[in-house]
């Protein structure tokens, strides 16, 4: 298991030290500038700070990253219930996508992924894709568990900081509503 960053496991967290925290926690190298914001329209989401983009400029990626985990798990996982949990799982990701997705164009933020090669708490990696995909039977279903269960309780724990100190209150919402729907998961993770 990653170990999860000070800053996140506080239930005190300050929006400055959040926002830094959500850009830079655990990153292994510094993150590209963002590209010009590929949407023509004029960009806003009332109240919006850097709390809020950074937030959602993290979980796109690592609902990115846990998609396709989940659906690797879904088609291969050993264990029906493991299986049928995956399934569900991925779609509510989907779901979350489509949901995060326009606000970070609302905000005028770029679609790159500003995260990309950082092994990051709670992100899956392409080195645990790989190994996700090399693995089989009863090795391949705990390793799911380890990583999806790594993956809901830091994508819980940075939403519900999200929740307290994101500056616009949709994003406030969606956030209370992911860090809710992550307790559910892990509690319905089986095995």
């Amino acid at each position: 298991m990653k170990p999860a960053p000070a800053l996140l496991a506080s239930s005190l967290v300050p929006s400055l030290a959040l926002s830094l925290s959500l850009l830079l926690a655990g990153c292994s190298e510094p993150a590209t500038p963002p590209a010009a914001p590929t949407t023509s329209a004029s960009p806003s989401l009332s109240g919006a700070t850097a709390t809020d983009s950074g937030w959602i400029q993290l979980v796109i990626p690592m609902d990115d990253q846990a998609e396709q985990l989940l659906a690797l798990a879904a088609d291969r996982a050993s264990a029906a219930d493991l299986a049928g949990w995956a399934a569900a799982t991925t779609k509510e990701h989907r779901a979350e996508l489509a949901l995060l997705k326009p606000l970070l164009h609302r905000m005028g933020l770029p679609d790159t992924n500003v995260h990309q090669g950082h092994d990051m708490p709670g992100m899956v990696t392409e080195p645990d894709l790989a190994r996700g995909r090399r693995l089989t039977g009863a090795a391949f279903d705990r390793f799911v568990r380890q990583e999806l269960r790594d993956h809901l309780s830091h994508s819980g724990r940075v939403s519900r900081s999200a929740a307290r100190s994101a500056g616009s209150a949709e994003v406030r919402r969606l956030a209370a509503r992911i860090a809710d729907t992550r307790a559910d998961q892990l509690k319905a993770l089986p095995g």
